[in-house]
């Protein structure tokens, strides 16, 4: 696979107010690690194969075991994951579809601040435009490195 376009090259005016989404991010009060594994989930419901090599060195590097990142597209099935991070999965997922059913809302309340719902949907978004941009342009995996982009 060719990249079809340097995205970090020739898009930086376009990507720039995106790495702007996550340094705010990178201050709320959701958990790096827990961001990260949204970031993972989505990429692979979003089939986004830079974003999965990316958010996998990322994750392990914070001391992310094998089990949790290979159960984590059956999250639902398996003992590892908190309430917290179940909650939200599935918020995360839900909102990914389009379709967020009152129950994921209800289960995200128990879990978060109304200030941390808006911000886990602002990780999703923010997830959602690098999965498309890498997509499109055939961004090729492999060769990220931990902490590459901050």
């Amino acid at each position: 696979m060719e990249p079809r376009i340097n995205l970090f090259e020739k898009g930086k005016k376009a990507i720039t107010p995106i790495f702007g989404i996550t340094q705010y991010l990178k201050h709320s009060t959701i958990d790096r690690k827990l961001m990260e594994l949204i970031d993972f989930r989505v990429s692979q419901i979003n089939q986004c194969a830079y974003c999965l090599d990316m958010h996998s060195k990322e994750l392990r590097a914070m001391g992310e075991t094998e089990q949790r990142l290979y159960g984590l597209s059956a999250w639902r099935e398996t003992p590892y994951y908190t309430d917290r991070e179940r909650a939200a999965l599935e918020w995360a997922e839900a909102v990914n579809s389009l379709h967020v059913p009152d129950t994921a809302y209800e289960n995200a309340k128990k879990q978060f601040s109304e200030e941390e719902i808006i911000d886990l949907t602002l990780v999703v978004n923010a997830i959602n435009v690098w999965n498309r941009f890498n997509i499109a342009f055939q961004q090729v995996p492999g060769d990220y490195q931990v902490g590459m982009f901050g």
